[in-house]
């Protein structure tokens, strides 16, 4: 899980850099709440029904229960390593700590900025940066995503499932080589189709439309049960699947059946790979209001309940037992899923 992604994408530095005031702290000098953490988010950012979402969870419960005043911005598409530096320079110079960079594509960004903060905790989602004062919180993708493997290869009438993901990079990587793996444990018969909506620029977490003709382009070909880890963009095709009857999709980071953004497409959310980026960002908050700040790498498996597939819903009951025992299987190490398709 050791992995430092570059930032790719280029453009110009956009009107996003402005601090941002949360829905849950005020960012006036009048408040009268004690200045605390700050999250800087990835494309999307908060409402993306995903990953972002599931960090503004654990930083709204940090906020509740400390009375803290927070920070959110969020990134664009076409931004510059630049930007991303300057994002969490101003975050930090402002005081806030910790300062938590939510994807992958900040961790040259932050890798810079913590030096410049000693005094200062960072955390960073999805990758990692050694240093003394980050909180690097990488995640077992893998595992989740190959439980989902598990359920689509059980559910699929067709023999046939798919997966899309937003970036062709390594992280994303993770998720494709274990949902493949679980379908090839269960049921090797089942084809896999493994498609990416881009292969370098982050945009691919924020281009529903794009999902959507992916999804399309897959349900056409007779793939009933669609896998999509992108992102904002997942909304696309949760849609495009939502559309087709007898059809399936499986949600990802968090559980998409229960977000109110997407309630008119619940019924055909066969299950969510969760992702607890929440208790992660919690953690790190709640340790630096304790005054002892996680730092280090910090890995959030199956075992530890870091990663989980959703039950809600109840459509996957019926094969519960399955999911149970590869669970099991994977928490003992019985069964070693592969992080690369």
């Amino acid at each position: 899980m050791r992995r430092v992604s570059k930032i790719a994408a280029v453009g110009v530095v956009s009107a996003a850099l402005a601090l941002t005031a949360t829905a849950c702290g005020s960012s006036s000098s009048g408040s009268d709440k004690a200045k605390g953490a700050a999250l800087a988010y990835d494309v999307g950012g908060r409402g993306d029904h995903s990953f972002n979402d599931s960090a503004a969870r654990g930083l709204d419960k940090a906020v509740k229960e400390f009375g803290l005043e927070a920070k959110e911005q969020t990134a664009t598409n076409g931004e510059t390593q630049s930007d991303r530096e300057q994002r969490l320079d101003l975050l930090a110079g402002a005081g806030y700590n910790p300062v938590i960079a939510v994807g992958f594509t900040y961790g040259e960004a932050v890798a810079k900025i913590a030096k410049k903060y000693p005094d200062t905790t960072f955390g960073l989602v999805d990758s990692v940066v050694d240093s003394p004062n980050v909180d690097s919180m990488v995640f077992a993708t893998e595992q989740s995503s190959y439980l989902a493997g598990v359920a689509a290869a059980l559910k699929t009438k067709t023999g046939k499932v798919g997966f899309i993901g937003g970036v062709h990079n390594t992280l994303i990587g993770t998720f494709d080589a274990g949902f493949a793996q679980g379908v090839r444990d269960t049921k090797p018969s089942v084809k896999v189709t493994s498609q990416y909506l881009y292969e370098t620029d982050t945009k691919g977490f924020n281009d529903p439309t794009s999902a959507t003709g992916k999804a399309n382009g897959m349900l056409d070909s007779g793939i009933d049960v669609i896998y999509t880890a992108a992102g904002l963009s997942g909304d696309g095709s949760i849609q495009a699947v939502a559309a087709k009857e007898g059809a399936w999709a499986i949600g990802v980071d968090s559980d998409q059946y229960e977000d109110p953004a997407l309630v008119k497409y619940k019924d055909h959310i066969l299950t969510s790979a969760i992702k607890n980026v929440d208790v992660a960002t919690y953690d790190l908050i709640k340790s630096v209001q304790d005054k002892k700040p996680k730092t280090g790498t910090n890995a959030y498996d199956l075992s530890t309940g870091g990663v989980s597939l959703s039950t809600t819903g109840g459509f996957i009951d019926d094969i519960k037992a399955q999911i149970d025992a590869a669970k099991q299987k994977i928490a003992s190490g019985e069964i070693k899923v592969s992080t690369t398709p």
